[in-house]
């Protein structure tokens, strides 16, 4: 089986964060982690500029989609994996991690869903379970549950590439909040430490990037420069160090100004609501819920 994909990433500017199509160097199998469904939250508008891309060169590259796989329910940006499945690759799966179910169970009430939601998973083709592998064509992948972003966050190792979400940043970007619902520094933590444990060369692709000091955007580092550069959390750092020191930064930030939009969609596995009388599709915004 082939040990090292192939890895093309995206970069969504207005939501700072990278998608990442994986292939099979041997095969013409491909998955599609983290897709972005444009969002223009002013006017309501949705977009699939950001997953044509994608699309592009997957067409151009003659491959076959088998997975669309998040690794979570994202706070910041719409995913496009329902639109990818319904228009373009029928085929594929869509797959997350079996946390989803507490990420529902927590946002049904604030957005009134009703007992007609689901708070079972059952939006997604597939829940990953932790430790769990799959085949991509060749390439075997392995889910490994990082809890502490979220509660469903989960990284994905195919071959020798590891696929981080938003538990990790670049190192110079340190570590992903952890005062969304479900979230915990101290389990963040001990997440971190799971992925510190492969070999130094594994490949991190990370989900977003904010560019600190005006550099430009990059999404891959490699597991031995997070473990000795990280800003926030490296070998020699204590648990009793990083648990203050990410909650004190957390009071600081502001919430993403797309958590409400991307929240109610992607606990949905991407799929807008259902339209009303009118035709017309409709998100709410709770007040002074969040």
């Amino acid at each position: 089986m082939s040990t090292s994909p192939i890895v093309q990433s995206f970069f969504h500017a207005d939501s700072s964060t990278w998608s990442h199509v994986v292939r099979d160097p041997d095969t013409s199998t491909a998955a599609i982690i983290d897709p972005v469904l444009d969002f223009d939250v002013a006017s309501g508008r949705t977009g699939t500029a950001s997953a044509e891309a994608m699309v592009d060169y997957i067409d151009a590259h003659s491959l076959q989609v088998a997975w669309l796989l998040e690794t979570h329910a994202h706070a910041d940006h719409l995913s496009a994996a329902h639109w990818l499945r319904t228009k373009r690759f029928p085929r594929a799966r869509i797959g997350i991690g079996e946390g989803i179910a507490t990420v529902q169970k927590h946002f049904r009430p604030i957005f009134n869903l009703g007992k007609h939601f689901p708070i079972d998973g059952s939006q997604f083709d597939h829940l990953f379970r932790d430790g769990e592998r799959f085949d991509i064509g060749g390439l075997e992948a392995q889910v490994i549950a990082v809890p502490g972003h979220t509660s469903d966050s989960n990284a994905f190792l195919i071959g020798d590439a590891l696929f981080v979400g938003d538990s990790l940043f670049m190192p110079d970007g340190g570590t992903a909040r952890c005062d969304f619902p479900g979230g915990s520094a101290a389990t963040l933590y001990r997440s971190i430490q799971r992925l510190y444990a492969l070999p130094d060369a594994t490949r991190v692709f990370v989900c977003h990037d904010y560019a600190p000091g005006g550099r430009e955007h990059r999404c891959e580092t490699s597991i031995g420069d997070e473990k000795h550069g990280n800003i926030h959390v490296r070998t020699d750092t204590p648990e009793a160090e990083f648990v203050p020191q990410r909650e004190a930064r957390d009071a600081t930030l502001d919430m993403p100004k797309l958590i409400l939009p991307a929240v109610q969609v992607n606990i949905r596995a991407g799929e807008l609501p259902d339209a009303e009388g009118n035709g017309v599709r409709y998100l709410k915004l709770p007040i002074d819920q969040l």
